[in-house]
C-alpha cells in the first residue's frame, strides 16, 4: 500500500469514525469464510458496518479524530474489525447472537456516544443499553400512563353518575 493510499484510508476511517456515535472494536479471527459472510449478514440486517481494518491505521485515525476514544487504542492488537452504528446496542446484540454457534466475535471495546467500555467481559452490559428511541417510548409511555387513568376514571364515573341520578329520578316518580 503506498503512502497516498494508507493517507486516503486513513481520512476515510477518520470520517466514519467521526459520523458514527457508536463504535465497536471486534476480533474476527479464526472465522471461516462462511461464519464470516453470516456475521457479514447479521450486520447487514442490524444497519451496523463491519470493516476489518489495520491497527495502525485505524490508530492514526482515531488520533485525526475530534472523539476522545480513552484506552481503546491500546486494544489495537491482533486481528480488529470495526463496527460502526446509529443504534448503541445493535453491534453488542449481534455479537452476542452470533456467539450462541462460535466463540468469536470477540469484543476489544467499544466508544457509546462519548462513553468508554474496555473488553469483552462488557458485551452484557452493552446489550442491555436502551437505544434513544427505546428511551424516548419509555418516557411516552410514562407521560401517557396518568392521562390515560384519569380520562377512563371520568368515562367510569360518567356512568355511574348517569346511572345514580337516573334511579334517583325514577323514584321520585
Amino acid at each position: 500500500m503506498t503512502r497516498e493510499e494508507k493517507s486516503q484510508v486513513i481520512e476515510d476511517l477518520t470520517a466514519q469514525l467521526a459520523g458514527s456515535p457508536n463504535i465497536y472494536l471486534a476480533d474476527i479471527s479464526g472465522l471461516d469464510a462462511g461464519s464470516t459472510s453470516n456475521l457479514r449478514r447479521a450486520c447487514f440486517k442490524a444497519n451496523v458496518s463491519l470493516k476489518v481494518v489495520k491497527n495502525t491505521l485505524l490508530a492514526k485515525a482515531m488520533e485525526n479524530s475530534d472523539k476522545d476514544f480513552g484506552e481503546l487504542p491500546n486494544v489495537l492488537k491482533g486481528n480488529t474489525s470495526i463496527m460502526l452504528s446509529e443504534t448503541g446496542n445493535a453491534p453488542a446484540k449481534v455479537i452476542k447472537e452470533f456467539r450462541k454457534k462460535s466463540e468469536k466475535p470477540l469484543l476489544k471495546g467499544a466508544f457509546i456516544e462519548e462513553a468508554i467500555f474496555v473488553g469483552d467481559e462488557n458485551l452484557d452490559a452493552l446489550v442491555s443499553i436502551k437505544s434513544k428511541e427505546e428511551v424516548i417510548g419509555d418516557i411516552i409511555g410514562l407521560l401517557q400512563s396518568p392521562a390515560k387513568n384519569v380520562v377512563s376514571a371520568l368515562k367510569s364515573g360518567g356512568g355511574k353518575l348517569a346511572g345514580i341520578l337516573k334511579t334517583l329520578s325514577e323514584k321520585e316518580g
